[in-house]
């Protein structure tokens, strides 16, 4: 499969797999920016990409930096339908306690790209189970 990369600018750097069956690709700042304890920004890579019909884009956290900093990624996985266009952008927060620094060529983010699926929608009554509407959760509180 084919994805195509653009760099929106000139300091922009291109995801690259880091190891030889990564999942994921790395992403990159594109700015600097100060992430303050308990305060989220939104963090650009410089890049646009397409993705093939059929699939999706996930950004995921890299462990080093939620480990080592306690930076993570609002609203994981963040999901980037085929039909996107624009630039990847990434919504970090400092779970932390010490504010972050973010400098261009960060690794900040991974992008795993994954198949989806349409489904039709019916309306109409559920068949039982077992364990039926019980237990919020895999096994409930």
């Amino acid at each position: 499969m084919i994805l195509k990369i653009k760099k929106l600018t000139s300091q922009a750097k291109v995801p690259v797999y880091k190891s030889k069956e990564a999942s994921g690709l790395d992403l990159y700042a594109d700015e600097e920016v100060v992430i303050s304890p308990k305060e989220y920004k939104l963090v650009n890579t410089g890049i646009g990409i397409e993705i093939p019909k059929g699939f999706e884009a996930q950004i995921r956290p890299r462990s080093g930096i939620a480990l080592n900093h306690g930076i993570g990624i609002l609203n994981s996985p963040g999901t980037i339908d085929s039909d996107y266009r624009g630039e990847i952008k990434i919504i970090l927060f400092n779970f932390g306690k010490d504010e972050f620094e973010i400098h261009p060529g960060m690794r900040i983010a991974q992008l795993v790209v994954a198949k989806t699926y349409r489904v039709d929608i019916v309306e109409g009554e559920f068949s039982d189970t077992e364990r039926g509407t019980q237990g919020f959760g895999s096994t409930g509180y």
